[in-house]
């Protein structure tokens, strides 16, 4: 319970809420400019529709760093389920999640990812030579990323054969789904029919239940040594069920993917774009990897610190999700306001990373705002600086993120000129993935 004096939680006009409310889930990132307006923590909506918007830096820390109980995250809004399923950890409460949660995380040590940074970077280099025909190239970098990156996730997941054969038919696959998520909730109403968005849907994840089911027998009657295959893990461990493996491994594709494809369609726009910085990162890459990758492990990520910074700089600015709700378990109070049992909290990273306090010139795409900043400056951006959530339900695939984007966007920086299509920044659109509506369009040619 906070210190603070308990105040009425501040809301719009009705008017405004019912056009607030429209615009949230049609175009997020511009109506929750607008909310930010009234305060960190917004109320919208009433009765069983109520609506908290938590923003300010200080608030969601205050949220995230409660009991997780306090919590559901399979509630009757829950819109995920159809995708993930219902074993998900992701929409999973109490014991269940604990249990799930913990089955994943042993495949996710730092051990573990160290081993896949030569193969990160050399499915990089084989989506680049993919790319580029030899003079210069047309293509759309979020297409590219996408691409490459549900390579590095299949690899990870289930080894190199997987990855070779099959990445191509499961983005098929969580492409539709991607799209179904996005559209408006009326849309997604439930229904049992095999016909519409939502039958597809289905029909793409029984597809995807039969690939994983046979990879699972794969294992279990001729168990592998990959250090690359967290699904071996899974098996090996035995905790999960099978039907809790393939929501698992539906979870890790999923939420895996589809985010870490947006965030670098957005890092190439605020990197790419830059003639002077694209030189520093060119650079940097030089000197850290230089032409053998093979070798490469924590020693040169850690050493490539301004793309780590020009990673953290674009999860600020363009965070994976534009918001991220949870049902309140019981009565609470955040940031003094009273929050009623019942009422969906949705947290906006989008929102802390752009508060005024916390960044000056918050809008400015600048790497070196990490460098030489003061205890209480830094206290305060360590705050502010949410992408992946905190406390126990913070996203576990946090780290991998962070090593795939800053080892994709240095050895893309050390190998490609990039000459974006002119136009200005794109709009982010979704609310699940915040991604650039009509992706990165650009120029590419080896340097």
């Amino acid at each position: 319970m906070s210190s603070t004096a308990v105040r009425s939680l501040p809301s719009p006009p009705p008017a405004a809420q019912l056009r607030l409310l429209r615009a949230l889930f049609r175009e997020p990132q511009p109506a929750l400019d607008q909310i930010a307006r009234y305060g960190p923590v917004v109320g919208l909506g009433a009765g069983p529709l109520r609506l908290a918007v938590v923003g300010g830096p200080a608030a969601i820390r205050e949220l995230v760093s409660m009991p997780p109980d306090r919590f559901r995250w399979n509630h009757r809004f829950n819109l995920l389920a159809v995708v993930v399923g219902e074993g998900s950890m992701i929409v999973s409460d109490g014991d269940e999640h604990r249990r799930r949660r913990s089955s994943v995380q042993a495949a996710f040590s730092r051990r573990r990812l160290a081993r896949w940074i030569p193969m990160i970077l050399t499915r990089t280099d084989a989506a680049i030579d993919r790319a580029v025909d030899g003079t210069s190239s047309r293509i759309d970098l979020y297409e590219l990323g996408r691409e490459l990156v549900l390579e590095i996730v299949v690899h990870a997941l289930f080894g190199r054969r997987m990855a070779d054969d099959h990445a191509a038919e499961l983005g098929d696959l969580f492409r539709r789904a991607q799209y179904y998520l996005e559209l408006p909730a009326y849309r997604q109403l439930p229904h049992p029919f095999p016909v519409g968005r939502r039958g597809r849907v289905r029909a793409d994840r029984a597809q995807f239940d039969r690939i994983v089911d046979t990879e699972i027998a794969n294992r279990r009657g001729a168990p592998i040594e990959d250090p690359f295959d967290v699904l071996a893990v899974l098996v090996e461990d035995g905790t999960l069920t099978d039907a809790e493996i393939r929501d698992q491994v539906d979870t890790l594709i999923g939420a895996g993917f589809d985010t870490t494809a947006a965030s670098i369609a957005w890092m190439m726009v605020s990197t790419a774009g830059d003639d002077t910085l694209w030189m520093r990162l060119r650079a940097e890459a030089d000197a850290v990897l230089g032409s053998d990758v093979g070798t490469a492990g924590d020693e040169q990520l850690r050493a490539l610190d301004l793309a780590g910074r020009a990673v953290r700089e674009t999860l600020r600015l363009h965070p994976p999700g534009a918001l991220s709700p949870r049902e309140a378990a019981e009565d609470l109070t955040i940031d003094g306001h009273p929050i009623r049992r019942g009422t969906m909290l949705a947290w906006s990273a989008y929102l802390a990373g752009r508060d005024r306090d916390a960044w000056p010139d918050p809008l400015r795409f600048d790497p070196d705002r990490f460098v030489d900043v003061d205890d209480t400056q830094r206290a305060l951006m360590d705050a502010a600086w949410i992408p992946f959530g905190g406390g126990r339900r913070n996203c576990i695939g946090f780290a991998l993120a962070q090593m795939e984007l800053t080892l994709i966007l240095a050895r893309m920086a050390q190998r490609l000129d990039v000459e974006l299509a002119p136009g200005g920044e794109p709009r982010p659109v979704g609310m699940v993935v915040n991604r650039p509506q009509g992706g990165v369009p650009a120029r590419i040619s080896s340097r």
